[in-house]
């Protein structure tokens, strides 16, 4: 019976979680789960085969489709405002998984490797939350309906309040190598909603960001619009047809 499910990115924080997770529980009540959205880094998947296979965890792997059909469906890239590749790719299908998991066999935990110290926004997010506590799901994130937590499904943080040198210092050097070419932050290789710097970088990073660019820039022909969020950024690539519109429609749907 599965007593812990981690969501796992192939990014510090989750497998910190599954590290967690092993020192309270037998390997074959843990499972983690991957939401691949084909558009990872090569060493990514690798390090996930990896932490199946050094930890003794089995970590399914599910997709609800691609980056590329996501854009091309929303008509325009994600942003910091409008993650709809998250939610379409990520949190849809986990909760699907959540739900028959709990309808099969009963509840269980889900470990998220969220940190306040990512970001002003999560700081203020979760300040009332602590890293012990088991929450109802729709309590964590309200887009989860209240259902799961009637089938037994909890959310705990196990490492809300850590530090990124916390992290690292559990994981001693197990990490997803990409740390150590200059990312920062593991998902999408590069996330299409994160700032043009971070973009830039894995873009030219080696031929895995190429490739990607390449077929960013086939989608910017086909939308229209520049995944980049700065005009000059555009201007300087030579981009046509910029939308640098922030907001986004699907909010209000």
């Amino acid at each position: 019976m599965i007593k812990v499910i981690v969501p796992i990115s192939g990014g510090k924080d989750s497998q910190a979680c599954l590290k967690l997770a092993l020192q309270h529980y037998e390997s074959e009540q843990i499972l983690g789960l991957f939401c691949d959205t084909h558009f990872e880094h090569p060493l990514t998947y690798a390090h996930i085969d990896n932490m199946q296979k050094n930890y003794g965890v089995k970590i399914a792997r599910i997709s609800a489709g691609t980056v590329p059909e996501q854009v091309i469906k929303a008509g325009r890239f994600p942003s910091f405002q409008a993650r709809f590749c998250t939610d379409r790719l990520k949190m849809r299908p986990s909760r699907d998984y959540f739900k028959a998991l709990a309808t099969q066999q009963g509840g269980f935990q889900v470990w998220f490797g969220m940190r306040s110290a990512e970001s002003k926004e999560r700081e203020k997010r979760y300040r009332f939350k602590t890293n012990d506590e088991l929450y109802a799901p729709h309590d964590v994130f309200e887009r989860y309906p209240k259902y799961l937590y009637q089938l037994g499904v909890t959310f705990r943080l196990p490492i809300l309040d850590w530090s990124t040198a916390e992290v690292f210092r559990l994981l001693n050097n197990e990490y997803n190598p990409l740390y150590l070419k200059g990312c920062n932050r593991v998902g999408c290789f590069p996330c299409l909603a994160a700032g043009d710097a971070v973009k830039n970088h894995d873009f030219n990073l080696d031929e895995t960001g190429r490739k990607h660019y390449a077929i960013v820039q086939e989608l910017q022909k086909t939308i229209g619009k520049s995944v980049f969020t700065s005009k000059a950024e555009a201007q300087r690539r030579n981009i046509k047809q910029i939308d640098l519109f922030q907001g986004c429609a699907l909010c209000a749907i």
